[in-house]
């Protein structure tokens, strides 16, 4: 039987009431394979969805069966089960189910559903002595960022009323997916419901029939004090959350992290997080400190002067945005600004008239560099983390997902070219050269992909997850790994020679006209090597990790730290020139043009100084940390925030 649970209170039992076997065929078109699970008020079943001849798509089948004989009973049973498809038809989000169809034979309701490979939160408990906080932590983020959804829906708020780990599925790419939406409901203020939910994760104020949104983030704390401590709250005296502090049950939970969740917890709402998106924001600033960084992340609602772009996809500011500009230079406000469903951490890429930008809500956009307007967007099944690489030759921009795959796309229809799978997620930007497109992948995998039909050439193994976008010389291809190894290859696919840091290496190496290989790690050092046999010249320390790639450009070397500081270095003895210190740890990489060096920081600021001396120009305020590059676009400046926007500002001669 497959390891799902698609649907709560439907688990492994098996089910006398099933009125469908193996093998029947159901409207149709639905033939059914197995049970997935059952319950009560009916049975879920693993079924093929024959109108798909070429391909085996399989899909969840919901049964609801109306045993009572009281037809106004039954009349209500079956709304509520239209209303449950009605509330999961409207909505589009990466962490929800999609619906397809549904239908009604005799008595039985039928709800046909995307099936989920997976295992849910409660499952994975019990199979699991101690899930990996940094996964917990990941779901945590991506829990808020669904349930805002829900909650910022139009023209009411959606509740969910039962956030508990048996609804938190975990699918077969590790990605967070919320089911059974069987009693979530609209939100009208001021009007009291029924009390319904699970005890132990419902918030005080839902025992009374009065769920809002702040009751859902209740449960989120609950869950997530379920998943951490081990104490399963169904079993303990009501609102005790704050007598079992999460740190006393698992030393491993960051003090950081626990004061979020038990924030979540708090009885009184007032005392809660006010909106899922605000508690997203400090549980980012906590992976972002639990990666070496001590982050200040924006609170909901810029300071005066930010940019405050509007909720619409591709939509201007509301308000103009302007540069906080140096007294050299006078007020600019960007061309256009265009906001994702999710953030943004991935540089932008630009060809001619459009510019292309991933995001984490798992599409690739094309936008209208001279409007701002969308062109096309291209859906993948998970966040996007790498940079798109512009391929002239075949009109294709190439791009990794977290979904395991390497996309070649149109640049003019966004339609899919080709699609090249790995077995780890792609968070390596690609390298475009010699008609093959170079990536790394986290199943320890440089890739050499043909790019006219996306079919493997080679493959090395890193030992170790790679995140570094390749760099590719006549000869060799160039990359780093998480085990801190930087590894020439040659172009058939064999080590020539390796270099081993101290720690991971997550920049990109950067090779100059003379042949040296400079790349950073999460050491603090910034490496000199020889591109022909990886013996190191020099190296230069900071007191911070390095994740920034660097730049080089007449002898001097730029890239940042997240000791905070932007150094600039000879690049043949290592010797520092100047440095600029942003407060901030900056995580994104610099950017050389005419004279100037741009980078953004995860301050909210994109920077430009004067190359030659380190003197602030001027700064630019975005509503998010900055851990992408910016990107020269004619004469535009693209620079992607993890506010969700991808700001377009004209470069000043």
């Amino acid at each position: 039987m497959p390891e799902t649970t698609q649907f709560t209170g439907m688990g492994n039992e098996s089910s006398g009431t099933a009125s469908l076997k193996s093998n029947s065929v159901i409207s149709n078109r639905y033939k059914i394979h197995s049970i997935i699970g059952s319950g009560g008020m009916g049975t879920v079943y693993l079924a093929r969805d024959l109108n798909f001849t070429d391909v085996k798509r399989l899909v969840a089948v919901k049964e609801m069966q109306a045993s009572t004989k009281d037809a106004a009973m039954r009349g209500s049973m079956i709304k509520n089960f239209r209303r449950e498809a009605n509330l999961l038809a409207q909505l589009n989000h990466s962490a929800i189910p999609r619906i397809f169809d549904i239908f009604e034979i005799n008595d039985r309701a039928y709800l046909v559903m995307e099936y989920i490979n997976g295992t849910d939160l409660e499952q994975l408990m019990q199979k699991t002595k101690e899930l990996p906080i940094d996964k917990v932590l990941e779901w945590a983020i991506d829990l808020c960022d669904v349930l805002d959804y829900l909650h910022n829906q139009k023209p009411d708020p959606i509740i969910f009323r039962d956030m508990k780990p048996s609804n938190v599925m975990i699918d077969s790419l590790g990605k967070v997916r919320l089911i059974d939406f069987g009693i979530a409901r609209t939100f009208v203020s001021h009007v009291k419901g029924t009390m319904i939910g699970t005890e132990g994760y419902s918030a005080p104020e839902q025992y009374k029939g009065d769920a809002n949104p702040q009751s859902d983030i209740y449960s989120l704390g609950a869950t997530l004090h379920h998943v951490l401590t081990r104490k399963d709250p169904r079993l303990e005296a009501p609102f005790t959350f704050h007598e079992r502090p999460i740190t006393n049950s698992n030393a491993n939970v960051s003090d950081d992290f626990a004061k979020v969740v038990e924030k979540a917890l708090q009885s009184n709402q007032s005392d809660r997080y006010a909106t899922c998106a605000e508690m997203k924001l400090d549980l980012e600033r906590v992976r972002l400190s639990l990666s070496g960084m001590v982050v200040a992340v924006p609170r909901p609602g810029a300071p005066a002067g930010a940019p405050s772009p509007t909720g619409q996809a591709g939509a201007a500011p509301a308000s103009p945005t302007s540069f906080f500009d140096s007294e050299a230079t006078g007020t600019i406000q960007p061309k256009w600004a265009f906001k994702t469903e999710d953030e943004i951490r991935s540089s932008a890429a630009a060809s001619k008239d459009l510019a292309f930008v991933g995001s984490y809500d798992t599409n690739l956009w094309a936008i209208k560099q001279e409007t701002g307007e969308l062109a096309w967007k291209f859906p993948t099944r998970g966040g996007i983390a790498s940079s798109p690489a512009i391929d002239d030759q075949s009109r294709t921009v190439v791009f990794g997902s977290e979904d395991f795959n390497l996309y070649a796309v149109d640049q003019r229809t966004g339609r899919n070219s080709w699609t090249f799978q790995t077995k780890g997620r792609i968070r390596s930007t690609p390298r475009i050269a010699h008609n093959v497109a170079f990536v790394g992948s986290d199943d320890f995998k440089v890739y050499a992909v043909n790019m006219s039909n996306g079919r493997q050439m080679w493959a090395y193994d890193m030992g170790a997850p790679v995140r570094t976008r390749p760099f590719v010389t006549n000869e060799l291809i160039i990359a780093g790994c998480e085990a801190g190894d930087v590894v020439g290859i040659t172009l058939s696919g064999a080590r020539k020679w390796s270099y081993r840091t101290r720690k991971a290496v997550l920049a990109s190496p950067y090779v100059d006209e003379e042949g040296n290989c400079y790349i950073g790690s999460t050491d603090g050092y910034m490496y000199a090597l020889d591109v022909n046999n990886g013996f190191n010249s020099w190296r230069f320390r900071t007191n911070g990790a390095i994740y920034s790639s660097p730049v080089e450009n007449r002898g001097l070397l730029y890239f940042g730290s997240t000791d905070s500081n932007l150094y600039c270095v000879n690049a043949e003895n290592g010797r520092e020139k100047w440095k600029f210190n942003a407060e901030k740890p900056i995580i994104g990489s610099p950017l050389i043009h005419k004279g100037e060096i741009f980078f953004g920081g995860t301050d909210q600021n994109l920077y430009c100084l004067d190359a030659e001396n380190g003197r602030e120009r001027w700064r630019f305020f975005t509503g998010g940390p900055i851990t992408s590059a910016p990107v020269v676009a004619g004469n535009l400046l693209l620079i992607g925030s993890m506010d969700h926007v991808l700001y377009a500002l004209p470069l000043v001669s």
